[in-house]
């Protein structure tokens, strides 16, 4: 049985409030699409369909209105909620939505399609594909400073004979050069669309500086086809991409994202998400109502109940920036993937942040220049996509892998073998920030990585003897409700003491997702630093400082900041609440924290063979069964 909790995201707005001619309007009445239409029309509106299957909600355009206005439009809001078959009618803000990538993508770094002559060596397994040999995160062999066997370990994979068959991943984005040599037999015209002109084909919209190849880049590196001598190949070169372009408007609005992260969620197994909020260190924002909805609904009732997986590139706003700050990066919903780089060094542009679950890799360490090789619009190939943007797609492909190797996992198995299966490998901070360090049931993790590089062999073969985990339930742990002022650089320390709703419906002895919703405010926001340390001393830091963010105005009012740094643990007793500014100038207000404890009740991994006694697994294993004994 699955038990829901939606924290509301109230959201901080770097721009003066925009409107679009866009409307969600609500029937008093189930009411059939023809229905809807035609109180679209009788009332000046293109009805462009249900949001998110219902027959309750609709989402209506009025082509004469401007695509983006400073004000509502009263006249055409009250024009709906006259009609007799109206409950309530509200115009869509605008807000926006930037495709994740370090530097803007240009023509420059575009590479004709035509085969390379690679070394021959006729006792070799690798793909022929011309660019294969600059897919140093497929098969790192030293290439361009690289550290050799820094890579996905995807040949331990496909050795294994899996290789994303009937799996299909939606790239949400600009669109899809479908007709692409390298992914058009990989391509699934029925899980695809476009929500940004409401039409089947998410071909991308033409510009001069081929911006919009985002979207046709990122498919490539889930599911380009293999020895075809086209381009590259994909982490799971059998599996199918869709194509969801949403990205490409002037604004977004709340009902372009919920429809595309709910659209055809039994046809669809993984949505790909290279974008966010803006990366600019003091936007504070994540999704909105019928978003977040779409999201819920996904991983409950998707892929025929076992959950749809969102992958999320953390982010590209570098130390400047908190990826907890991202409603979409830091939701436990999702699977938030940073990047590494060839050498095994975070990138220059990664932010770092407790909800973090694992990496996968973006650009080359010497030579910039050496990023992530895959296909580009119009048959093009490109060897310089980076960013997490680059890092997303690849983690979708392993998870293709795995849903392949055992189509029975649910959206959190995948989780689970995420963080049992990642490694630290040579990973490692550049400016020795931040350490790996060993959470209470030995779990090695780290505040950039999260737990570490996927192993897609590893995670393989774990899924084939993957038992799905018991059910998730959730607590409420505790709140604090005293307001209290927080002087400068003097730690106001909050605690909770909690039995993790022992002998409740909801009690929760293994921790998965540990939220912290918080309401603070300050005279700049950017100088606040939060820390959340486990009953088994554990210490995240759930609030980095944000030296671009100057807001003293709205703070954060029921933010769920989010940490992955307890996986495993037991969540009994107490829990504290750190709240620094590190300045000398800087004071607030603290108002409100409610701890909420995401796990299961039962043990997890009971009933999973341990291969390597030095596995993660082995070791999880071994602490869970001490602390029963223990008891």
């Amino acid at each position: 049985m699955h038990f829901l909790i939606v924290v509301t995201l109230f959201c901080t707005l770097a721009n003066a409030e925009v409107f679009t001619n866009t409307f969600l309007v609500k029937m008093r009445q189930p009411a059939e699409k023809h229905i809807a239409d035609q109180v679209a029309v009788r009332n000046g509106f293109i009805n462009l369909g249900p949001v998110l299957g219902s027959q309750t909600e609709y989402h209506f355009v009025h082509k004469a209105l401007p695509h983006a206005r400073s004000k509502r439009s009263v006249p055409h809001t009250r024009k709906l909620k006259v009609d007799p078959l109206v409950h309530t009618a509200v115009q869509q803000a605008g807000f926006k939505r930037v495709k994740r990538g370090y530097k803007p993508l240009s023509v420059d770094n575009l590479v004709p399609l035509f085969p390379i002559n690679n070394p021959s060596d006729s006792e070799s397994n690798d793909p022929t594909d011309p660019y294969f040999r600059y897919q140093w995160y497929l098969k790192n062999t030293g290439q361009n400073g690289g550290k050799p066997k820094l890579d996905l370990n995807v040949e331990a994979a496909w050795a294994q004979g899996v290789t994303g068959k009937n799996v299909t991943t939606a790239i949400m984005d600009d669109g899809v050069d479908y007709m692409h040599e390298d992914l058009k037999y990989n391509y699934n015209a029925k899980a695809s669309y476009d929500f940004s002109s409401n039409d089947p084909f998410p071909y991308p919209r033409f510009t001069d500086d081929w911006f919009n190849s985002h979207g046709t880049r990122c498919a490539g590196e889930v599911a380009a086809a293999r020895d075809n001598d086209v381009c590259g190949v994909g982490v799971a070169y059998d599996s199918k991409i869709a194509g969801i372009r949403m990205l490409d408007q002037p604004y977004m609005t709340d009902l372009i994202e919920a429809n595309s992260m709910g659209h055809e969620p039994d046809l669809i197994d993984i949505y790909s998400a290279s974008w966010g909020p803006t990366d600019d260190g003091k936007t504070v924002d994540g999704p909105r109502n019928a978003t977040m909805r779409a999201i819920v609904r996904g991983v409950n009732e998707g892929r025929r109940g076992l959950g749809n997986i969102y992958v999320w590139a953390s982010g590209d706003g570098g130390e400047a920036d908190d990826c907890n700050c991202d409603g979409y990066a830091a939701s436990m919903w999702t699977i938030s993937i940073n990047s590494a780089i060839n050498d095994g060094q975070n990138a220059h542009y990664d932010e770092s942040c407790s909800s973090t679950l694992a990496s996968t890799f973006s650009n080359g360490a010497k030579d910039p220049n050496t990023g992530v090789a895959t296909t580009d619009l119009y048959g093009k190939c490109t060897t310089t996509h980076s960013g997490t943007s680059a890092a997303a797609p690849e983690a979708a492909g392993v998870f293709a892998l795995a849903l392949e190797a055992n189509p029975q996992l649910t959206w959190r198995d995948v989780q689970h073998l995420t963080v049992l299966t990642s490694k630290r490998n040579s990973l490692f901070d550049a400016k020795q920030r931040f350490q790996w360090k060993m959470n209470g049931v030995g779990l090695e993790y780290n505040h950039l990585f999260g737990y570490g590089v996927l192993d897609a062999g590893a995670m393989v073969a774990l899924a084939k003897t993957w038992k799905t985990v018991p059910p998730r339930y959730h607590c409420q742990a505790g709140t604090v409700y005293l307001p209290q002022r927080i002087r400068p650089r003097i730690p106001l320390y909050l605690k909770i003491k909690t039995d993790a709703c022992a002998g409740t419906e909801y009690a929760v002895n293994y921790l998965e997702h540990v939220q912290a919703v918080i309401s603070v405010n300050a005279t700049r926001r950017g100088d606040l630093l939060l820390y959340l340390t486990s009953p088994m001393g554990t210490r995240s830091m759930i609030l980095s400082s944000r030296v671009n963010d100057d807001d003293k105005k709205d703070g954060f009012t029921k933010w769920p900041f989010m940490t992955t740094h307890t996986w495993g643990e037991y969540p009994q007793g107490e829990w504290l609440l750190e709240v620094v500014f590190n300045t000398d100038k800087t004071e607030g207000w603290f108002k409100h924290w409610t701890l909420m404890l995401h796990g299961t009740k039962e043990p997890p991994y009971t009933g999973l063979p341990v291969v390597d006694p030095h596995s993660k697994l082995a070791i999880v294993k071994k602490a869970h069964e001490e602390r029963v004994t223990a008891m």
